[in-house]
């Protein structure tokens, strides 16, 4: 008994052991690339062509006040030892004031990023929900006109730039149709009516229960998230439809059907279930991909997004809003990665 004991409780930090070592390379691997993240939007911060100094205090300031702020931002320091100091401020949430409107760069991050985030999470959930089933049926009836229709759109998707489409849409929609809403996230009458909670006007205006801001807000995120939407269904349609492919010509499908399984459950139950973490995968940077690149998509809605609050920033030559939103971006695709390699953990057994 005794023998027994010890031989188990011996063996018993032996299970645990993968786990630290997947968590610590994990962690390692999370670390290396936010410094390498830091790095690079250090080293662009002190290569632009802009003097921070002269952005604060203006060209006519006096050699006294110029040299109080230019030790009073570090830049006196050894480039070392600014990057250093640059990694504490980041570490604690602070990228500085913005010169636009001379308030911290977090808090407007904090305000912008929401409306980014309704809006790459509505795109997100249209192209799932389209571009999961189209790219099943593409693969499964590869060569029938539901698989030609499939490509055509996918191909559209690839080709047309997000510019264009959100012009025609808004010509066609709002003002020749009148569907949906203009450009911003509300009318001017619906606006300042709802208790900000979550910066997410639809969750904002739900809780509330102000319904009519609640639709006046959908009115106008319907066509922009549509348009990303399509997008997105056009890049996860696409894997699906390859992912469906390689799974369908597969012996473990071929013995499914002589075994008298029918073809739904062999397509669902089975081929379905073998890509599910490929298009974690997939969905992961989909969704990523609409979070750093609406860009264009928010300027032509006039969205309040973080993409708009980059391109005014750095239009308006304001490094510390741009490099801020670099940063936020930057964190936004390292989450996501880690999340999709949990969920990757989950739903394959052989990596448990």
């Amino acid at each position: 008994m005794a023998l027994a004991e010890n031989d188990r409780e011996g063996r018993r930090p032996a299970s645990f052991a993968p786990f630290l070592k997947t968590a610590g390379g994990s962690l390692a691997s999370i670390a290396v690339t936010m410094l390498g993240l830091l790095l690079v939007t250090f080293i662009i911060g002190r290569v632009m062509p802009i003097d921070p100094v002269l952005a604060i205090v203006g060209e006519r300031a006096s050699q006294s006040t110029y040299d109080a702020v230019y030790e009073q931002l570090g830049l006196d320091k050894p480039v070392i030892v600014q990057f250093f100091y640059y990694i504490s401020d980041v570490v604690r949430g602070d990228f500085g004031m913005s010169l636009l409107n001379a308030r911290p760069v977090s808090e407007d991050i904090a305000r912008v990023f929401p409306a980014t985030l309704e809006l790459a999470t509505l795109g997100t959930i249209f192209g799932v929900l389209i571009g999961v089933p189209l790219g099943v049926i593409a693969g499964v009836r590869r060569g029938s006109w539901i698989d030609q229709i499939a490509r055509v759109v996918a191909l559209v998707g690839y080709s047309m730039p997000i510019f264009w489409l959100g012009l025609v849409g808004l010509l066609i929609f709002y003002g020749i149709l009148g569907w949906v809403g203009g450009p911003g996230r509300l009318d001017i009458f619906y606006q300042d009516i709802v208790p900000t909670r979550t910066g997410m006007i639809l969750i904002d205006s739900a809780i509330s229960g102000h319904w009519d801001v609640f639709r006046n807000a959908f009115s106008h995120l319907i066509l922009p998230a549509s348009l990303l939407g399509y997008y997105s269904m056009a890049y996860i349609s696409r894997m699906t439809r390859s992912f469906i492919l390689e799974q369908m010509s597969a012996e473990y499908i071929i013995t499914a059907r002589v075994k008298g399984m029918s073809e739904r459950a062999v397509i669902w139950r089975h081929a379905f279930r073998n890509i599910r973490v490929q298009l974690i995968t997939v969905i992961a940077l989909s969704y990523a991909n609409l979070l750093e690149g609406s860009v264009l998509t928010e300027i032509i809605f006039s969205w309040p997004g973080i993409g708009s609050y980059i391109t005014t920033a750095l239009l308006s030559a304001d490094m510390n809003a741009v490099l801020g939103g670099t940063v936020v971006v930057g964190l936004i695709f390292i989450c996501l990665n880690i999340l999709s390699d949990l969920l990757y953990r989950i739903f394959d057994p052989r990596s448990k």
